[in-house]
């Protein structure tokens, strides 16, 4: 019995090396990876009081400007099919990379809360002189609703999409192995960074689980710039932490919204489950609920049709309860 249990402590020992030096050759692979400097020419650099955002602006100027926020691992560019659909509709679609996803420039300070968040959406409104209704997806969510809560004045409208807002999140301390940076890289290095883990991680928040491969490229480009794994490690702690301080983890917060706010929400959705966004509009008074059904928590790359016929409709209601005042709650069918 005693040489058993000493075999299966060399083989646990064994077992963690090798552990170990996979995740250091994942990390090594990634340094390798991350040479790239230069954004990609469809967008262009704004200069913020918060630093460069990387923005993609399309339609016309005087139009009604929607402002689009990606989810967590995304970047403006994976809005491209709703950005399309948009201006075809009229409206000028703009969309932008919250750092440190994409190309934006990174905090010197590796500091990416919630509520400064929040701050780099109400610096860019200002620097591209909009008040646009704001569209924002998931972990991207959260960040919008701390801008809006902030400065209800410099938005016309807010819709959340499939918001990964943490309303119930408790407080609890960063898993003791992800404290450490250095181990934070390997983390990150093995899965958001890694190009062969986007697939499986697209997937797990489908409905529909063939939607993940057309994607995976778009989200793979921006983890070529150069430091990607190092800032995506600085920004974990708020993927895994209840926000300090976030208005927008509070009902308060929510009952205090006086503009239209619209609520698209995946039916299907596992991550972020259709309760939640229910829970929302019961939060604000005059919102209104699209549950799409059939989706999950990505339905704009789901089903881009159903997703943007909602957002129009969405958008329509929203300039429309600007001019007449807000009514009581409902729930829409689509």
């Amino acid at each position: 019995m005693g040489r058993f249990i000493k075999f299966l402590l060399k083989l646990a020992a064994v077992l963690v090396v090798v552990v170990i030096l996979a995740l250091l050759a994942l990390r090594g692979m990634a340094a390798l990876r991350e040479t790239q400097t230069e954004a990609p020419r469809w967008g262009s650099m704004v200069q913020t009081a918060m630093g460069e955002v990387y923005v993609i602006d399309y339609g016309p100027k005087e139009a009604t400007p929607v402002l689009l926020v990606h989810g967590s691992v995304g970047w403006s560019a994976f809005w491209d099919e709703t950005i399309v659909a948009l201006e075809s509709a009229g409206y000028r679609a703009i969309a932008f990379d919250m750092p440190p996803m994409g190309w934006s420039e990174r905090d010197a300070e590796g500091d990416y809360n919630r509520v400064r968040q929040g701050q780099r959406v109400l610096a860019l409104t200002e620097a591209l002189g909009v008040a646009p209704v704001l569209v924002a997806h998931s972990f991207g969510a959260g960040a919008a609703a701390e801008a809006v809560m902030a400065d209800q004045a410099a938005f016309a409208g807010f819709i959340v999409v499939d918001g990964a807002i943490g309303l119930d999140a408790e407080a609890k301390a960063l898993p003791l192995p992800l404290r450490a940076p250095a181990l934070r890289q390997l983390a990150v290095s093995a899965t958001i960074t890694n190009p062969w883990a986007m697939q499986p991680m697209i997937k797990a928040f489908l409905h529909k689980k063939d939607r993940a491969a057309p994607y995976v490229d778009t989200l793979n480009a921006p983890m070529k710039r150069e430091g990607t794994t190092l800032a995506m490690a600085d920004w974990l702690p708020t993927l895994l932490a209840r926000p300090k301080g976030a208005a927008s983890v509070t009902e308060e917060g929510w009952r205090g919204l006086t503009l239209p706010v619209g609520v698209l929400w995946g039916v299907e959705d596992t991550a972020t489950p259709l309760a939640q966004g229910e829970r929302l509009v019961s939060l604000v008074e005059g919102s209104r609920l699209w549950p799409l059904e059939g989706l999950g928590h990505i339905p704009q790359i789901e089903d881009p049709g159903a997703f943007i016929a909602a957002l129009k409709e969405a958008l329509s209601w929203v300039e429309g309860s600007r001019g007449r005042g807000k009514a009581g709650k409902f729930r829409a069918t689509p």
